[in-house]
């Protein structure tokens, strides 16, 4: 683009002015000035380069050079600087303007992604601006931090220039969104979103990252972004604190809670009796977790718990009592595992069924 040859039209007037100028040595009027900056609008809408432009103007300095007193030289200079100086401020109102038309552009289109609410071909075109080729697999990241971000923020520049950086533009489009961090690549690229997780993690100081299914399709990516986010809820209820989620490795979570009257019968029937121990529920369901959680190793669980092995068969031996179901029979286990995962996703017992 700096390559093309400067056309005379964005010269229109500049030698007249000069050779006025170190005649008269007069100061360029309003209007003069009105026109090097309308002047230098149309070259950055047409594409131009500012350094192609200068360039240009410096030539044309040369051609129109007054041959004659100091003066004369010293009044043309300071009109060719003040000629370059309205120039450029218009140049640069019109890639602001630009910029701000293309952030407004790409915002639009990153909600209409996904939120669907868009006509899908026309979704489609619109990809393609931002490198994106919808009709194949796409797959969603999505990182939340500590704090909320906004895409000109210090952390998604300092995420995206690490993934520019060792991957070049490979059709991944990251953005923000609702606060948090957003990367979409095509799905067969694995390591991009792994990349993009372990950079926002560190930048977002310890932020989790949750990665959804490559999906096809324009939907595929309304897709995986939800599936990305239904990965941080879930780990926020079941209080996971992996660095990175994959909702391929969740999969059992969605479909244990999407019948929620079931689930709610299921933990009030089994679990509910602990609600009469001293203390209420929430100890023994604590206990539960932490004795699954550890692959029901009653020494693991004691001391995730900073309790002795004894308290913790104590309280183990109470909840068998309570609930007719003992925790260490593989017979009742897996309905108490379930029932114990069903509470944490439906928030009880702090929460009604």
């Amino acid at each position: 683009m700096t390559e093309r040859e400067i056309p005379e039209q964005y010269l229109d007037g500049y030698a007249h002015i000069l050779a006025e100028v170190a005649a008269t040595g007069r100061r360029l009027t309003r209007d003069e000035i009105a026109s090097r900056r309308a002047l230098g609008e149309r070259a950055a809408e047409a594409g131009f380069g500012l350094r192609s432009l200068v360039s240009a103007h410096l030539s044309g300095a040369r051609g129109a050079w007054p041959r004659g007193a100091a003066e004369s030289a010293d009044g043309a200079l300071a009109a060719v600087q003040q000629v370059v100086d309205a120039f450029a401020e218009g140049y640069e109102r019109a890639q602001r303007l630009a910029v701000r038309q293309e952030e407004a552009a790409r915002r639009e289109f990153i909600d209409d992604l996904l939120y669907g609410r868009s006509d899908l071909g026309r979704l489609a075109e619109r990809a393609e601006r931002f490198g994106l080729r919808l009709s194949h697999e796409h797959a969603v990241a999505v990182a939340r931090g500590v704090a909320a971000y906004d895409e000109g923020d210090p952390v998604p520049r300092q995420v995206e220039r690490a993934l520019i950086s060792r991957f070049g533009d490979r059709s991944i489009l990251l953005t923000t969104k609702d606060g948090r961090l957003l990367c979409i690549a095509p799905g067969h690229q694995t390591e991009v979103l792994t990349y993009f997780a372990k950079q926002a993690h560190a930048a977002t100081d310890g932020g989790q990252v949750a990665i959804g299914r490559p999906q096809s399709g324009p939907g595929g990516v309304v897709q995986s972004y939800e599936e990305a986010l239904g990965s941080l809820e879930i780990a926020e209820r079941l209080g996971l604190d992996d660095p990175v989620l994959r909702a391929a490795d969740l999969l059992v979570y969605p479909v244990l809670a999407r019948d929620r009257q079931a689930m709610a019968d299921l933990v009030h029937n089994t679990l509910g009796p602990l609600t009469m121990a001293r203390g209420g529920a929430q100890p023994l369901l604590d206990t539960l977790t932490a004795y699954f959680d550890s692959g029901c190793v009653a020494a693991e669980a004691a001391r995730r718990l900073s309790l002795s092995v004894r308290a913790l068969t104590y309280r183990l031996e109470r909840i068998h009592k309570l609930t007719g179901a003992n925790p260490s029979d593989a017979a009742h286990r897996y309905m108490l595992q379930t029932a114990v995962i069903g509470a944490r996703l439906l928030d009880w017992p702090a929460g009604e069924l």
